[in-house]
């Protein structure tokens, strides 16, 4: 069993029940693999919830999930993601930054939609 890593949409759609936006051959991943977060897509989560773009709070929504499909916290340190971060200057978002960072620090895959993510960690990412 690998590890992947979930971006933020990714961990939205599942917890609203939006499967279809999930190509099939990732959903198929979603049942066999073991399945993570950075503690970043918690604090990305909090900020939609804050922004009224996101209905649940992050703790609420994460519950659920680790309930339903058994996503967790990516294990290990933090301080590891982010010195992993300062490498990659793609792009200025901290969010997607620091996502990005922790799923190559767990020598983890991270199931993305993000075309630039894709575009820079290329096999280290998964979509379609």
């Amino acid at each position: 069993m690998t590890d992947l890593h979930l971006d933020t949409h990714v961990v939205v759609w599942l917890a609203a029940g939006e499967f279809d936006r999930i190509p099939h051959s990732l959903q198929q991943r979603l049942e066999s693999d073991s399945l993570r977060i950075s503690p970043m897509v918690r604090l990305e989560l909090t900020y939609l919830h804050e922004k009224g773009r996101l209905s649940e709070p992050a703790g609420r929504v994460l519950d659920q999930l680790e309930h339903a499909i058994g996503l967790v916290e990516a294990p290990g340190p933090f301080g590891a993601a982010v010195r992993a971060a300062e490498s990659l200057i793609w792009t200025r978002d901290p969010f997607d930054r620091v996502i990005a960072a922790h799923a190559l620090a767990s020598f983890a895959t991270l199931a993305t939609k993000d075309e630039v993510i894709r575009r820079s960690l290329g096999a280290y990412t998964v979509w379609d």
